[in-house]
This record gives C-alpha cells, sequence and structure tokens, in this order.
C-alpha cells in the first residue's frame, strides 16, 4: 500500500509504515519483520496469511505495543496521527481496549482461574470506562449476549467453559469498551473445525455490525478468503503480496502465495 499517511487527522485507519521488529537475544539477533507496509481501515475486515513463523503476529502485536522488552522496532505504526511505537505506556494504556482492542492468540488461557466470566469483564468495565453496579451488569449482559453466550454463563469460571464458550468470552472482553478496532491473533487455535466457522463468521458479523477495523491474523487461507475484504501475505518476515481475496487465490502474483493456494487445492479439492 505504501505509506500514505493518515490525512486530516482522520482515525478511521491504523497505517504500517516501513516496520521493522529485530528479537535481540544475547547470541543472536532475530528479524522477525522487514520493512513492512499495511492499511488496516475502519470498517473493513483486512487478513494476514502466512505459515507459522513468517512474523503474523509481530506485526499484529507491535500495533498496541505489547512486544517483549528486547524487541528493536524501527517505522511506524500511525493512528489518530499518532505514531504508536513512540508513545509513552500511560498514553498507549488509553488506546487499549477503547481505540484498539486486542484477542491475543491463545485467549482461552487468558482468564484468571478463579475469576468468573462475568467478574472478568465488569473489571474491564471498571477501570477503562468507570462504569459501577447496575450499569456494569447490564454492560456485561449485553457484551455476552452479542458473543452469543447466555448471560447465566457469566457466574461460571473459566475452566467450567468450552473452548468456543471461552473464545466468545474473550471476544465479549474484547468488545467491552466499543474499540474501533479489532485486532485477533490466530483466534480459532485449539478449536474444532465447526466451532472454528463458528467464531469466524462471529467476529465477521460483530466487525461489520459495529462498523469496526478487524485485523485477523490466520494461517488458514480459506477462512481469510470468506471473511476478509483484504488479504496480505506474509513470508519470512515480509509481505510479499496484498489484494483482494478473489485475486490472491485466482491470480497469485508471488512464489509463495501460489505455493499457499497450491496447497489449499489439492487439501480442498477444487475450491474456487
Amino acid at each position: 500500500t505504501g505509506g500514505s499517511s493518515t490525512e486530516g487527522g482522520s482515525s478511521a485507519m491504523i497505517e504500517i509504515v516501513d516496520l521493522s521488529i529485530t528479537y535481540k537475544t544475547e547470541s543472536h539477533d532475530v528479524s522477525a519483520v522487514k520493512n513492512a507496509f499495511l492499511s488496516i481501515p475502519r470498517g473493513r475486515i483486512t487478513g494476514l496469511v502466512g505459515e507459522s513463523g513468517s512474523g503474523k503476529s509481530s506485526l499484529l502485536m507491535a500495533i498496541p505495543g505489547l512486544l517483549p522488552s528486547n524487541t528493536e522496532v524501527s517505522g511506524a505504526v500511525i493512528f489518530d496521527n499518532l505514531n504508536l511505537i513512540s508513545l509513552r505506556p500511560e498514553m498507549l494504556n488509553a488506546i487499549r481496549w477503547k481505540d484498539i482492542a486486542l484477542i491475543p492468540q491463545g485467549a482461552m488461557n487468558s482468564f484468571t482461574p478463579v475469576l468468573t466470566i462475568g467478574k472478568h469483564i465488569e473489571e474491564v468495565l471498571a477501570i477503562h470506562l468507570g462504569l459501577s453496579g447496575e450499569a456494569r451488569r447490564h454492560r456485561c449482559r449485553s457484551l455476552l449476549e452479542e458473543a452469543d453466550l447466555e448471560w447465566s454463563l457469566a457466574n461460571r469460571y473459566p475452566h467450567e467453559l468450552s473452548g468456543g464458550q471461552k473464545q466468545r468470552a474473550a471476544i465479549a472482553t474484547a468488545l467491552a469498551c466499543d474499540p474501533d478496532f479489532l485486532l485477533a491473533d490466530e483466534p480459532t487455535t485449539a478449536l474444532d473445525v465447526i466451532t472454528q466457522k463458528e467464531i469466524i463468521l462471529t467476529l465477521e458479523r460483530l466487525a461489520r455490525g459495529r462498523n469496526m477495523g478487524l485485523l485477523l491474523v490466520t494461517h488458514d487461507l480459506p477462512l481469510a478468503v470468506q471473511i476478509c475484504d483484504a488479504i496480505a501475505v506474509m513470508h519470512e518476515g515480509e509481505i510479499v503480496e496484498e489484494g483482494a481475496p478473489a485475486d490472491i487465490v485466482t491470480k497469485p502474483r508471488h512464489r509463495h502465495t501460489t505455493q499457499l493456494v497450491k496447497a489449499l487445492l489439492e487439501l480442498e479439492g477444487e475450491y474456487v
């Protein structure tokens, strides 16, 4: 996409500009992302696909500033005329949840075992929105129902929920502060195929219904093709191709994309 800036102070886009990420270790440096450009518009679903280790999750975690401390980052992540990479932690904290929310990889393991699902969500509402008492409970109920969970599940502990229910609870929690953008890092990992599809369709419904921007990181190309407005393909830390899903599948330009599509066709029989 090239690094066009968000003109006129518009917050309707997250713009990744020439982003490079290197993990520094005592023995050697690991280059995870190299000179990446990507636009994530509000109201659109952007897929980021590629094999494991291609840099997808690193790129996603750079947006809310959640990379490990041993990481060197250059380039920019522009949101609302701010470069998120250079913000102080307290300013980033104000943007997380309210503007940009995250469904982390392994979200099913991100709940505290001793808190009920309802208490998890109410804690977010209390800390970030200052809601109390009845207002908090009412909001919690509507969030759970929006994520296709029954209100009675609010009183259950994480271990009492199925994998799919936990993932829906993670989605409800991410939506708590009405963010403009949702970052979903492999949101269907460790779920069965039917539940995977249900979760992805829920994310699509919520993103479109709320006019959010959704960045969906996945290694599942058919899943991305199904719901995304645009797909970017990562390979060895670089975004090697970007375009409409139909073009990515039927007219791949990069060798790696061709290999991904070929593997997909072999798995699925005739897909397109």
